[in-house]
């Protein structure tokens, strides 16, 4: 089964009536419209390739970090479009979930997704209860306020705000996550692969603070100049366009030389240098005229 069928599957699965069980109608069809069709899904692809590059001795533990990752990426989706952060009213190419439902709804689904991605760890506990326990710890980690996606977050509503801790709370926690819990689902020491998803992330937090300057909300499939709008520290605001450029290419250059020892080292090494391509893919000019 190739990676995507495989995130796919066991995403589906998550989210199946028979799993969500009693959820009132509304939510239920809200949960599955906040996750599919997915973008690129590059975080639990991250971490399916990490886990298999370390052996994948456990696959149903590894599938499950990779659901409860998704969902907390895509949770995060959710809020972050509502009036109170972005007021998006485009996500992924279809309006935002609290355009095509309501702003409550909204609220829980994101809300709900996240819990459901803790549900879905704890429910492989009986699979590997350490390993299950440590992906639980590691996930709550880098989505709480020490340091994950909830502290990136409240980065915009500081006055003095640290860039590279703002791009390593609000994008990097979340790769950060993908590689560590990788090589947790496989039975391998977290700490380091830090600096690999750190740099990772870092380098999608400049190609997306450069791609809402310059391109437009129908080749993004979400709105086009949010970080000038909502007053966002931002890399190109910081650095200008080939300044963050430059930046972009220089935390690229170091995440395959980050990559631990493992067995499966060459092939991921492989992946990472093909996504640092798509990475770089961001036009030289403005699009929006």
């Amino acid at each position: 089964m190739s990676l995507d069928k495989r995130i796919e599957s066991a995403l589906l699965k998550a989210l199946s009536p028979e799993a969500l069980g009693e959820c009132p109608p509304l939510l239920a069809t809200a949960l599955p419209y906040g996750v599919f069709p997915g973008g690129a899904r590059i975080r639990p692809t991250i971490l399916v390739s990490v886990a298999l590059a370390c052996g994948d001795d456990c696959p149903a533990i590894t599938d499950a970090a990779a659901v409860a990752l998704e969902l907390m990426h895509c949770a995060s989706l959710v809020h972050d479009d509502l009036p109170a952060f972005d007021n998006a009213d485009i996500r992924r190419g279809k309006p935002s979930l609290h355009k095509a439902y309501n702003e409550p709804l909204a609220v829980l689904a994101g809300d709900s997704l996240l819990i459901r991605g803790f549900e879905v760890l704890a429910d492989v506990g009986h699979v590997n209860s350490d390993r299950a326990l440590k992906l639980i710890s590691k996930l709550g980690q880098l989505s709480g306020a020490r340091g994950g996606i909830c502290a990136g977050q409240a980065w915009e509503s500081e006055t003095k705000v640290d860039l590279a801790a703002y791009h390593q709370a609000k994008t990097g926690a979340l790769f950060i996550a993908a590689t560590q819990m990788g090589a947790i689902a496989a039975g391998y020491e977290a700490e380091p692969w830090f600096d690999l998803g750190m740099r990772i992330g870092s380098a999608f937090q400049i190609a997306d603070d450069l791609k809402d300057a310059l391109m437009s909300a129908e080749a993004m499939g979400k709105p086009a100049g949010q970080d000038i709008a909502n007053e966002r520290p931002n890399a190109v605001k910081t650095m200008g366009i080939e300044g963050a450029r430059k930046h972009l290419q220089d935390v690229l250059a170091g995440a395959i030389a980050s990559i631990p020892s493992c067995p499966g080292e060459a092939k991921l090494a492989q992946m990472v240098q093909l996504y640092a391509h798509k990475i770089m893919d961001i036009p030289a000019s403005a699009e929006r005229g």
